[in-house]
């Protein structure tokens, strides 16, 4: 198929919040034609029902199993953790083009073992795991179109690792002691939000939770060693926020001796030049979510503190854009040599 011909794609899970993120961005994109929207629930439905901003007449929601294969270049699934790579597993030997960004944690962890530890569940994919590539599009732009399954970060990880990976690669901070105090809307939670968490006024409050066990752990364990070959120690303290979208990550840092809070604003300003995404503020600059919603950026700000052997990085970024939806569209983009912002802002 022609480069110039659009790519017939196929979202699985369309209905979900990242679903529907994933299918507003893509029905505007000018090289994708949606075939088929899938859910398991409203069936017949029309998805503008569930997002009054998709306006394009877009195919009604169906079963997956009225997906024809053959004719779809790319799937996303947007799917409960454990779902996607039965999918894959059924799929990907007899439909030997069909390509696959998969948004859940299924082809995350390149151990099997740590993936059936941590999210309680056998991988039924275990020999596709090799055939994947995780991708912070920032850093896989290159290799990444010679995998079929691309695996999409999740949201915690790609507000870290974004800022972290750089600073560490080069040395300039202290690795045993570093401290990340995430805030997520939640949105984050997905849609059985209230049956997860149970605290009172959870619309109206913020909560912190799973400080020691939080599932997204290991994949900040298994990245920062895989661009470091080092073993970093720091504390990872996410917190719920009774608002919708946005993430915003603080990241307490020991510099090493000589290095500024400018060094650091200088290395990530040099390290993303080419990143049309990725903003690196003014020194000791404000930060909030503000910026990022709506949006596939990712806005970062080096602070001093009044300790000056401290450092704090600000990082934020809309959860179900670049933390989801939207870099697995620049995923695709760099999959199939589009221009990388193709369909985003």
């Amino acid at each position: 198929m022609s480069l110039f011909k659009k790519k017939n794609v196929a979202i699985i899970g369309a209905t979900g919040y990242t679903g529907l993120d994933l299918t507003f961005i893509l029905s505007k994109h000018p090289k994708i034609n949606i075939v088929n929207l899938c859910a398991t629930k409203n069936l017949g439905k029309k998805i503008s029902f569930f997002d009054k901003r998709i306006k394009k007449n877009l195919p009604k929601i169906s079963s997956i199993s009225n997906v024809n294969w053959e004719k779809i270049d790319l799937t996303f699934l947007s799917l409960p953790n454990g779902e996607a790579q039965k999918i894959i597993n059924k799929t990907y030997y007899k439909f030997k083009k069909l390509k696959y960004i998969d948004l859940s944690a299924d082809f995350r962890i390149s151990d099997q073992k740590i993936y059936s530890k941590i999210y309680k569940i056998k991988h039924k994919a275990p020999k596709l795991i090799k055939s994947s590539i995780y991708s912070i599009s920032e850093f896989s732009n290159k290799g990444i179109n010679k995998f079929r399954i691309i695996s999409n970060p999740g949201c915690y990880p790609t507000s870290i690792l974004i800022p972290l990976v750089p600073i560490l690669k080069k040395n300039l901070i202290n690795m045993k002691n570093i401290t990340i105090d995430s805030k997520s809307g939640f949105s984050g939670a997905g849609k059985n939000l209230e049956r997860k968490f149970k605290h009172k006024n959870l619309y109206s409050s913020i909560f912190a939770y799973s400080t020691r066990n939080h599932r997204h752990i290991c994949e900040i364990d298994q990245e920062l060693f895989k661009n470091t070959k080092k073993k970093i120690k720091y504390t990872f303290n996410p917190h719920l926020l009774p608002t919708y979208r946005g993430i915003l990550s603080s990241i307490y840092i020991e510099p090493k001796k000589k290095i500024t809070a400018n060094n650091i604003r200088i290395l990530l300003k040099r390290f993303y030049k080419k990143s049309k995404f990725i903003k690196i503020l003014a020194l000791n600059s404000e930060l909030g979510s503000g910026n990022v919603l709506n949006t596939n950026n990712c806005e970062i700000s080096i602070c001093e503190t009044r300790n000056k052997d401290k450092l704090v990085i600000f990082s934020a970024l809309d959860n179900l854009v670049k933390g989801a939806a939207g870099q697995a569209v620049q995923n695709m983009n760099l999959l199939f040599k589009f221009p990388e912002s193709l369909g985003l802002k």
